[in-house]
C-alpha cells in the first residue's frame, strides 16, 4: 500500500523527527521519506486528518480475550479488532481461557489463530499447572511456542517456595515471571477497596496491606533469587513506594499500571455500578496521585487498559455476585492523555513493552517498516456506548469525559480507520 501522512506530528523519543511536523510517506509498508513537505508526485492516497499525532503502533500489556472457552466475551476476532480501532498494534494476551494457556500447544493455538491479522498477538502463559498455583507449568516449551511472560492472571500465588522456584527456574531461558499483588488470606472474600466508602456501602473491604504484603513477600524473594519479576496492575501508593525502593537496589523488577486506577477511585461504588467492580479494586484518590506521580518518575514502567470483557450474565447483576473488571481498550487513551504527558503515555506503550518483553520493534525513521498509530490528543468528548466495539460491554468509563480521539493504525502494510 502506498500512502502519504501529511502534517502529523511525530511522537517517537527514538526518532530524530521526535515532536517535529512532517509529511511521511509508505510505500509498500515501508517509510520511504520523512520530510517537510512531500509532493504527491504518483498520485498516492493521502491521509490529512485534524491534529494528527502519530506514533509507533501501541502495545498493550494486559488485554484478555474469551476466546477459547469464554467466547461469549470475546472472541479472538473481534477482540483484535477491538485492539486495532483503539490504537493498539501489540497485545499480551492474558491465560484466563478455558482450557488455560499452560502447555505449548495452547500458545500456539493463539498464535496461529491470530496469524495474518494487523495486530501481533504475544500469549502469556500460566505460570501454574491450570491456573491452580501447586505445579509450574510447562514454561520453558511455551516460551519456545511464543509466549513472552508466565502469569496466572488476577490469582495470586500463595505459595512462596513455588514463586521462589519458578524465579530461579525461569533464569535457565531467561523467561519473565509474572505475580498478582494481593494476599488472598488478608483480602479473603472482599468486594472493594478498605476504607470509609466500604464501611459506609457495606462492602467486604480489600485493605491495600492485602497488595503490599504480596508486593513486598515477591520483592524479598527476589532479591533472594535474583532473575527478572513483572508485576502486573498495582494499585496502591505503598506498593509504588515499595518498587522504587527495589530499583534503587538494583533489583530486576518492573510494574504496570492499569488506566482505571489512574482515573478511578472507590467512589465509583456508590450507586453500586457493577462495571467498576474491579481487581485489584479501585482505591483512593491519595493512591490515584501517587500512581500517577510513579509513571511520570519511571517507577511504573507500563500503562494497560487492562482489557477484560465480562458478559452481561456475569455482570450486570447483584454488586456482590457480579465479576470483577472492566473492558478498556477503547477508552484507554482518551482517559490516559487526561491524566500522564503524551511522551511518558507513548513511551509507557511503545519502547517500554517491547524493552521489558523483547519483542521485535520498530520506529518512525526512513527504511524502516510502518507501524504506526495515529491520534488527535486534543479532542474533547463523552465515552459512551455507542464507542464500545467489543462484544461485551462493562466499560467503567460510560458517561466520562475523555481527551483525545485514535483515528486508527498502519501496520503491515495495511491501513485501518475508525469510522
Amino acid at each position: 500500500m502506498n500512502i502519504i501522512i501529511k502534517s502529523a506530528v511525530i511522537i517517537d523519543s527514538k526518532s530524530k523527527h521526535h515532536h517535529h511536523k512532517k509529511d511521511v510517506l509508505i510505500e509498500k509498508g515501508i517509510i520511504t521519506k520523512i520530510a517537510s513537505t512531500i509532493k504527491n508526485e504518483n498520485n498516492y492516497k493521502e491521509l490529512d486528518l485534524k491534529n494528527l499525532h502519530i506514533s509507533n503502533g501501541w502495545f498493550d500489556s494486559s488485554v484478555s480475550f474469551g476466546e477459547p472457552g469464554y467466547e461469549e466475551r470475546e472472541t479472538l476476532e473481534k477482540g483484535l479488532l477491538t485492539a486495532a480501532k483503539s490504537g493498539f498494534t501489540s497485545v499480551a494476551v492474558n491465560p484466563n481461557t478455558f482450557p488455560k494457556i499452560d502447555n505449548k500447544s495452547a500458545v500456539e493455538f493463539l498464535i496461529n489463530k491470530a496469524s495474518g491479522n494487523i495486530v501481533d498477538l504475544y500469549p502469556i502463559g500460566n505460570l501454574t499447572k491450570n491456573d491452580e498455583g501447586i505445579e509450574i507449568a510447562e514454561l520453558y516449551d511455551m516460551q519456545n511456542s511464543g509466549a513472552i511472560a508466565f502469569g496466572d492472571y488476577n490469582n495470586p500465588i500463595s505459595n512462596a517456595n513455588l514463586m521462589k522456584i519458578a524465579l530461579l527456574y525461569a533464569q535457565n531461558f531467561d523467561g519473565l515471571v509474572m505475580s498478582f499483588p494481593q494476599d488472598n488470606s488478608i483480602a479473603r472474600d472482599g468486594l472493594a477497596n478498605e476504607g470509609s466508602n466500604s464501611t459506609r456501602l457495606g462492602l467486604k473491604g480489600i485493605p491495600s496491606l492485602a497488595e503490599e504484603l504480596q508486593v513486598a513477600r515477591d520483592l524479598f524473594l527476589l532479591e533472594y533469587t535474583g532473575g527478572k519479576l513483572h508485576i502486573p496492575t498495582i494499585s496502591t501508593a505503598r506498593s509504588v513506594e515499595l518498587i522504587a525502593n527495589a530499583k534503587k537496589k538494583g533489583l530486576n523488577i518492573t510494574c504496570s499500571v492499569s488506566v482505571h486506577h489512574l482515573s478511578l477511585t472507590d467512589t465509583e461504588l456508590d450507586s453500586f455500578n457493577s462495571n467498576a467492580k474491579t481487581s485489584p479494586p479501585l482505591r483512593t484518590l491519595k493512591d490515584c496521585k501517587a500512581l500517577i506521580k510513579g509513571v511520570e518518575n519511571g517507577t511504573i514502567d507500563l500503562i494497560t487498559s487492562d482489557h477484560n470483557p465480562v458478559d452481561i450474565e456475569h455482570k450486570k447483576i447483584e454488586f456482590n455476585q457480579a465479576m470483577p473488571g472492566t473492558i478498556g481498550l477503547e477508552s484507554f487513551f482518551g482517559i490516559a492523555i487526561k491524566h500522564i504527558s503524551i511522551e511518558t503515555l507513548i513511551n509507557c506503550v511503545t519502547v517500554n513493552p517491547h524493552s521489558l518483553f523483547k519483542t521485535k520493534t520498530t520506529s518512525i525513521k526512513e527504511g524502516e517498516p510502518a507501524n504506526i498509530t495515529l491520534f488527535n490528543p486534543s479532542i474533547k468528548s463523552i465515552f459512551t456506548e455507542d464507542q464500545i466495539y467489543s462484544t461485551s460491554k462493562n466499560s467503567a468509563f460510560i458517561g466520562k469525559e475523555i481527551d483525545g480521539k485514535v483515528y486508527g493504525v498502519f501496520a503491515k502494510n495495511k491501513l485501518l480507520l475508525n469510522d
